[in-house]
């Protein structure tokens, strides 16, 4: 993580001001910025939107590989789709873990959130967002995944990087694995703090994307 980058996130985690509000967003000029950095991690205009939740995806399967858990990226399973559009939203798992629950193959569907979401309407409650997002998640995929044999997983996070219950779940046991084969105790915090940071690192990126440049 840069220097900048680390400025930034630490601002947006401290709720320092790092806009000026009547800014209108270099990127989509549509919305103008708030002070806080909220437009700035939700704004779908900027190319490589997806880079936060590619960036968490590509950490999460690169920490299964690690721990020796066969997982595959994109996996093309033919049945994801939200039953209000129709098969017209099919679309592949964010990744597919092999014999994860009784021998079924998961598939883990991965999606962020600010925790500030809809504190307008009712206030803020500690993980309310997450939790929100993740109902949301089961929803939409987990009956599909059920008729065609296979577990869901959905892995739900905030931008100040708290977890929803199951994400808490898997990386729980992801690191039951990585203890059973890491003698040393370097490697005790290793699922959590580097999911952790991978978090971060996408939030800062699109902060400072929207940066002024005489503040980077």
């Amino acid at each position: 993580m840069s220097a900048v980058e680390y400025r930034a996130i630490l601002k947006y985690r401290l709720m320092i001001p790092m806009y000026s509000e009547d800014e209108t967003c270099p990127i989509c000029r549509k919305a103008c910025m708030d002070k806080y950095g909220e437009h700035a991690i939700h704004c779908k205009e900027l190319p490589g939107f997806k880079y936060r939740h590619d960036w968490v995806r590509d950490v999460l399967g690169d920490i299964l590989r690690r721990a020796g858990i066969s997982a595959k990226k994109e996996a093309p399973v033919n049945f994801l789709t939200d039953p209000m559009e129709g098969r017209s939203t099919l679309r592949p798992a964010d990744l597919l873990v092999f014999g994860w629950a009784g021998g079924k193959h998961a598939c883990v569907d991965l999606t962020g959130v600010s925790p500030l979401a809809g504190l307008r309407e009712s206030g803020f409650v500690a993980g309310q967002a997450i939790r929100k997002a993740e109902s949301k998640k089961v929803d939409k995929h987990a009956k599909a995944c059920a008729d065609n044999q296979h577990a869901f997983v959905p892995f739900a996070f905030d931008t100040f990087g708290s977890l929803a219950p199951e994400a808490i779940r898997l990386l729980t046991r992801v690191q039951k694995v990585v203890h059973s084969s890491c003698s040393s105790t370097g490697g005790q915090g290793f699922v959590f703090n580097r999911l952790g940071f991978a978090i971060q690192k996408g939030v800062a990126a699109q902060l400072v994307a929207r940066l002024p440049a005489i503040l980077m």
